[in-house]
């Protein structure tokens, strides 16, 4: 009986993800999908067909009849949205390298830290955390306007003439970005830093090997799958990103956020804006789940 009941629990506690996933996930994800394939229509939902339990069989399966690609055509065929995917995947990628420069010296810094201060610069990390997003990118307009802190302050220090304008361009994005998400990136690095065995690196210093050959064959090797979660950690969000471009951003800020905001709820054509967001979930996960599969490949051939 003992065993039964154990056997039972641990199959629940392995089906709970599992249930989480299929709720909060696959079933969004199949509604998504399922409007993607309808079209737009002056109804309330605005689009057909909508599916109605009570038509029966022979409804549902004229509903089925009327689903169709047309959308994923017109994103295809439309500049407007292939120019939006990649301009996501460009700034994403500028800010995750952006972020990966300025994170992990800082993780760095936290990991050789004396362990009694290790808490509080932990804290300063998550600090950000305690406000709201959108205040905190709010702020930044104040910084970055042209009458705003940083140009006051370059301007007293005699270091420019006339103001920088930096507010709605791609770089007051790069800015917001790489604010944002840094502790995301932070903290996987300082994660895999801190477990690290530093006796290694000793020892190749002892042996000769100058500091800086020491820290790129052992140090950052060993913190490469901190640096990869946290890498994915910062684009995933970033691609998608749609509050930082719509208020750092200027008008050629292209970005499929923006994109698909402006098509659900300006156009309020729902069923384009679903086939923007599965292509944007099928550009992200694809991608993941088959370097997932490599480094399974590469961990069981090390074995």
């Amino acid at each position: 009986m003992h065993k039964l009941i154990s056997s039972v629990a641990s199959r629940l506690v392995i089906a709970v993800p599992y249930l989480w996933l299929l709720i909060f996930f696959l079933i969004p994800f199949v509604i998504v999908f399922k409007i993607s394939l309808s079209e737009v229509a002056m109804a309330i939902p605005p689009y057909t067909p909508a599916f109605n339990l009570l038509s029966g069989w022979e409804g549902l399966r004229q509903s089925f009849a009327q689903f169709s690609w047309d959308n994923y055509i017109w994103l295809v065929e439309d500049p407007l949205y292939y120019k939006a995917y990649l301009s996501s995947l460009f700034i994403a990628a500028v800010s995750t390298i952006l972020t990966l420069i300025v994170g992990y010296p800082i993780a760095y810094g936290m990991a050789r830290a004396p362990a009694t201060i290790r808490p509080t610069l932990l804290m300063l990390v998550i600090l950000p955390f305690w406000t709201s997003f959108l205040i905190r990118v709010y702020a930044w307009i104040g910084i970055l306007k042209p009458e705003g802190l940083l140009n006051q302050f370059l301007l007293w220090a005699n270091v420019i003439d006339t103001p920088l304008n930096i507010l709605n361009t791609n770089t007051a994005v790069f800015i917001g970005i790489v604010y944002s998400y840094l502790p995301f990136l932070v903290l996987p690095i300082y994660s895999a830093l801190e477990k690290m065995d530093y006796s290694l690196v000793e020892a190749a210093e002892d042996l000769g090997c100058p500091p800086i050959s020491a820290f790129w064959k052992i140090t950052f090797p060993l913190s490469l799958p901190g640096v990869i979660a946290g890498c994915f950690l910062v684009f995933i969000p970033a691609v998608g990103e749609f509050v930082i471009p719509d208020l750092l951003g200027g008008s050629q800020t292209l970005m499929i956020g923006k994109t698909l905001w402006n098509e659900f709820f300006s156009n309020r054509d729902w069923p384009v804006s679903s086939a923007v967001a599965v292509v944007l979930l099928l550009l992200l996960v694809v991608p993941i789940v088959l370097f997932q599969r490599a480094e399974a490949r590469v961990q069981e051939s090390e074995k």
